[in-house]
C-alpha cells in the first residue's frame, strides 16, 4: 500500500471520504463492502488527530444506566462486541474497579444492583466471540478489605467496598484505524495521507468531488466523486460551508478531552475509577461525582479523562501548565497513594470531540451523547454532501454504517448493509492470540524475545508475517531497536507498505516506539537511519526528521513548566 496521489486523482468514485481518523476509515471499509468505489483523503497522517489521542477504552455503555438510556447501552455493547470480534489482536477486555463510599445511593448495594441490571441488559455481550480471552465477564462485588488490598493507597475513610466490571481496551488506537483502512484498500478503496481537502466541488447543486492540495508537493488538483462524506471532526463544518449552505445552524460545541500517559509501570491490578467533585447534570439517577480512571496500558499508566469546552480554532488547540496543575492535584486528592508528580507525565493526549450544550462557566458539564449525521443537501447545501462528526471512538463502526446508509440512498444503490460487525479487519483473522504470539516468536528465530513477538502480534495480528517478509536477506531487521520492542522490519514495512512518509508517522502512528514512555535516543537514531535508507532521504532530510521527532518525544512544554515549578517548591524533586 503506497502513496499514489496521481492514481487517486485519475479515478472517479461513488464516494469520497474526507478524514482519515477512525470514523473515516470505518466509513471507507463499510462502503467498499457494499460495492461502492471509494477514495479517502487525509490532510495530515492517518489517525493523527483525536483518534490517536483516545483514552484507549472501548466503552460498553455502563455509564448510560444513570441516564436511563437503554438504546445507548445496547448500541455500545454491540459496538464493543464488534471490535472484540473483528480486531481481537488490538482490543482486549479491561477489568475496572469502582470503590464505594457511604450508604444509600452511594453504597455498594446500589452499585452492585445497577451492575446486575447492566449484565442483564448486555446478555449477548459475548455472542460470536471465538478468540479465547476476549469474552467480557459478569461483574462481581468486592469487600472493603479486597479493595484496600488491591489499592493500599486509596482513600480509606468511608470506604465500604466496591465492584468490578469489564470494558475493553485498545492496544494501539492508531493501529486500529490503520487496520480498518488497510482492509478497505485491500478491497479496492484508494487512500492517501497528506492530501488536504480545500473545498467540496459542486455542479448543478450536486456534489461533484473535492478540490485537494498535496501537502508534500503543493500541487493542487480535483478528485471527482458522486457523493462526499465529511468525517473531519472539528473541521467538518468549515468544509461543508464550501458546498453552500443556507440557514446553517450555529457551530457545534466541542470539548478538548485530555488524558495523561504516565511513565510508571502499572501495578498488578485492574483499572481504578476514582470519584471527582463534578457531577453529571443529565443523570436521572446520580450517585456521587463523576469518575477519573487510572488505567494500566502496556508498560505505562493512563490517567483521565478531563473535559473542557473549547471554542477556539481547531488548529490552535493546546494545554497550559496553569491547567495541568489543578488536574494533577485532583488525581492525587482522589487517590492519595498515587502521589503522581509532574515529571512522570510522559505525554499529553488530547483532541476535540462534540460536546453537550453548557452554560458559560458551568462546572458540571453535559457531555456529547451521540454522533452527528448531517445531510447538508437538506440544509440548503449541495445534495450528496453528508457530514459525520463522531463523538465516541467506540461507536465509529456503527455510526459509519449509518452514514453509508445515507450515501447509498442518495446514490440510489439498493442492497443490505455489509455485516462489518463480523468481518475481520486487516490482521484480525486468527484463532488464538497465544498461538499467534508463539508462531511469531518462532519466526523471529531467536533474534527477539517473547515481548517483541507479542507486540508485533498485537499491532499486526495475522498479518505479522508480512512485516517479517521485509527482513528477507537482512536478519538484523528482526532485532528490536535499542530499549524497545519495535523491530527494524517494522520500520521498513511502515515506509514500504504503510504510506509512512515522515519519521513521525513511523514513530507515533505505525509502531509503538513513541506512543507510550519516551523511547531511547539510540532507538530514534536507528529508526531514522532505517527510514532514510528505505525512503531515500538525504542527510539533511534525515537530520530534520530526527530533530522533529526528538522535539515531539520530549515532555510537552506545559509539563516541563509544571515540573520546574514543582521542583522549585519541593527542593528539586520533579
Amino acid at each position: 500500500m503506497r502513496r499514489d496521489p496521481e492514481a487517486l486523482a485519475r479515478g472517479r468514485y461513488d464516494l469520497i471520504v474526507v478524514g482519515g481518523g477512525i470514523f473515516g476509515a470505518c466509513a471507507a471499509w463499510d462502503a467498499v463492502n457494499r460495492g461502492l468505489t471509494v477514495a479517502l483523503v487525509e490532510r495530515a497522517d492517518f489517525a493523527a488527530g483525536a483518534s490517536a489521542n483516545s483514552f484507549r477504552i472501548v466503552h460498553g455503555g455502563i455509564r448510560y444506566l444513570q441516564h436511563g438510556d437503554l438504546a445507548r447501552i445496547r448500541a455500545s455493547c454491540r459496538e464493543r462486541r464488534a471490535l472484540l470480534r473483528v480486531a481481537p489482536h488490538l482490543v482486549v477486555p479491561l477489568p475496572i474497579v469502582i470503590p464505594t463510599y457511604g450508604r444509600g445511593k452511594d453504597g455498594k448495594g446500589v452499585l452492585r444492583a445497577g451492575m446486575t441490571v447492566y449484565d442483564l441488559l448486555t446478555w449477548d455481550r459475548n455472542r460470536g466471540l471465538t478468540v479465547p480471552g476476549r469474552a467480557i465477564p459478569r461483574n462481581r462485588g468486592l469487600s472493603r478489605a479486597e479493595v484496600l488490598a488491591r489499592y493500599p493507597g486509596i482513600e480509606a475513610q468511608g470506604l465500604t467496598g466496591g465492584a468490578m466490571f469489564s470494558d475493553a481496551q485498545m492496544y494501539n488506537p492508531t493501529r486500529l484505524v490503520w487496520s480498518f483502512l488497510r482492509a478497505a484498500v485491500e478491497r479496492g478503496a484508494r487512500a492517501a495521507n497528506y492530501l488536504e481537502a480545500r473545498s467540496v466541488l459542486v455542479r448543478g447543486g450536486r456534489a461533484a468531488g473535492v478540490a485537494v492540495r498535496d501537502v508534500l508537493t503543493g500541487r493542487e488538483f480535483e478528485v471527482e466523486g458522486r457523493a462526499v462524506l465529511l468525517a473531519a471532526g472539528a473541521w467538518t463544518e468549515a468544509l461543508a460551508a464550501t458546498a453552500g449552505q443556507e440557514g446553517a445552524p450555529p457551530p457545534r460545541t466541542f470539548s478538548r478531552d485530555l488524558c495523561f500517559v504516565v511513565d510508571r509501570r502499572p501495578a498488578r491490578a485492574p483499572a481504578l475509577a476514582v470519584r471527582t467533585r463534578t457531577r453529571d447534570p443529565d443523570a436521572i439517577f446520580s450517585r456521587s461525582g463523576r469518575h477519573l480512571f487510572i488505567v494500566p496500558w502496556r508498560d505505562c499508566t493512563l490517567v483521565g479523562v478531563w473535559h473542557k469546552v473549547y471554542t477556539g480554532a481547531p488548529d490552535a488547540l493546546g494545554v497550559s501548565a496553569g491547567e495541568l496543575g489543578p488536574l494533577l492535584a485532583e488525581v492525587n486528592a482522589a487517590y492519595p497513594g498515587l502521589r503522581l508528580k509532574p515529571g512522570e507525565i510522559a505525554r499529553l493526549n488530547f483532541g476535540l470531540v462534540p460536546f453537550g450544550e453548557n452554560e458559560a462557566g458551568a462546572e458540571n458539564l453535559r457531555y456529547g451523547k451521540r454522533s452527528s449525521l448531517i445531510d447538508y443537501g437538506r440544509r440548503g447545501g449541495a445534495r450528496g454532501v453528508i457530514g459525520l462528526i463522531g463523538v465516541r471512538y467506540t461507536m465509529a463502526r456503527g455510526d459509519a454504517a449509518a452514514a453509508i446508509d445515507a450515501v447509498t440512498r442518495w446514490l440510489g444503490r439498493s442492497g443490505a448493509r455489509a455485516d462489518t460487525a463480523c468481518l475481520p479487519v486487516w490482521g484480525g483473522d486468527f484463532g488464538s492470540f497465544e498461538a499467534l504470539c508463539a508462531e511469531v516468536h518462532t519466526q523471529l528465530g531467536g533474534q527477539a524475545d517473547a515481548a517483541a513477538a507479542a507486540a508485533l502480534a498485537h499491532n499486526h495480528g495475522a498479518a505479522a508475517g508480512r512485516v517479517l517478509d521485509c527482513a528477507a536477506g537482512a536478519r538484523d531487521l528482526l532485532r528490536p531497536l535499542t530499549g524497545s520492542t519495535v523491530l527494524g522490519a517494522e520500520v521498513v514495512h511502515a515506509v514500504r507498505e504503510e504510506m509512512a512518509v515522515r519519521l513521525a508517522d513511523v514513530v507515533f502512528r505505525r509502531t509503538d516506539l513513541g506512543t507510550g514512555r519516551p523511547p531511547p535516543d539510540a532507538a530514534l537514531e536507528q529508526c531514522a537511519a532505517l527510514a532514510a535508507r528505505e525512503a531515500g532521504w538525504d542527510a539533511e532530510r534525515s537530520r530534520a526528521e530526527l530533530a522533529e521527532v526528538r522535539a515531539l518525544v520530549r515532555p510537552p512544554a506545559a509539563v516541563a513548566e509544571l515540573a520546574g515549578n514543582f521542583a522549585s517548591r519541593n527542593g528539586g524533586e520533579r
